[in-house]
């Protein structure tokens, strides 16, 4: 989930903690087993599989839910996943991007697009918002690691392109073809990352003021909660305030 940079994630406004946590091993397994049975099941000789069991291990999945799900894939019994991507719009004129994997194309298509017109959004064709966003590497790393400015330095070092820091962490984008190289500098320098990814990072933010934010949060739950679906990012910016006040 991406947007506003205290708001990458929105498992922090879940209460049901087991139940989230089972959706997102659910969904890091699916990624596993995708990247195995794409490639070869050995994370050094497969960069996708290597990510994905690298951002499994940083949400803390057991070993054993890591290799059974690289077995399933290399097993060649695992179900045929398609890769979508769906655009559209949410409430206060968002624009989002939807990445998804599917056994089911219909099904996935119809259940987004329910969601997004039962949330106050409407989905859009393909094209429609991704012009306004980039795809980037992210790296994250924890706040620890070093200050700003050491950071910001390993990262031009590194050939990075942007950092953002704050009491969270620090988050470090690079361009989509230089990102494991990037990530390998980086290691080299500040140890290992909390999380690598390829991300849609927009490239301006729509300010989302007062009610529309409760409804934003719905669709973004709700979105999150369809088990087709990986990952959301959006350009919404919302204050801490009214995150406090309408976000539940």
């Amino acid at each position: 989930m991406a947007g506003h940079s205290k708001f990458k994630n929105i498992m922090h406004r879940k209460g049901r903690a087991d139940a989230v946590r089972s959706k997102l091993f659910s969904k890091l397994s699916r990624e596993i087993t995708v990247a195995a049975k794409a490639g070869l099941p050995d994370p050094a000789m497969n960069a996708r599989l290597r990510l994905a069991v690298a951002n499994a291990k940083a949400e803390s999945m057991p070993k054993d839910n890591i290799d059974r799900a690289i077995k399933k894939g290399a097993g060649g019994d695992a179900e045929s996943y398609d890769e979508v991507r769906y655009e559209g719009f949410g409430p206060g004129g968002v624009a989002l991007i939807v990445e998804g994997l599917t056994d089911n194309r219909n099904r996935a298509a119809a259940n987004i697009r329910t969601i997004f017109s039962k949330n106050g959004g409407n989905l859009g064709a393909s094209g429609s918002v991704a012009f306004q966003f980039d795809r980037l590497g992210e790296i994250s790393y924890p706040a620890k690691v070093g200050t700003e400015d050491a950071v910001m330095e390993a990262a031009i070092e590194a050939g990075a392109q942007d950092v953002e820091s704050d009491e969270d962490g620090h988050t470090i984008y690079t361009a989509y073809e230089d990102f494991a190289e990037v990530a390998a500098a980086l290691e080299a320098t500040l140890g290992e990352a909390k999380t690598t990814k390829i991300v849609w990072r927009a490239q301006n933010l729509t300010p989302v003021t007062g009610e529309p934010v409760g409804t934003l949060m719905k669709l973004l739950d709700a979105l999150d909660d369809d088990d087709d679906v990986q990952n959301v990012y959006g350009d919404y910016d919302i204050s801490d305030e009214d995150m406090e006040k309408y976000g539940g």
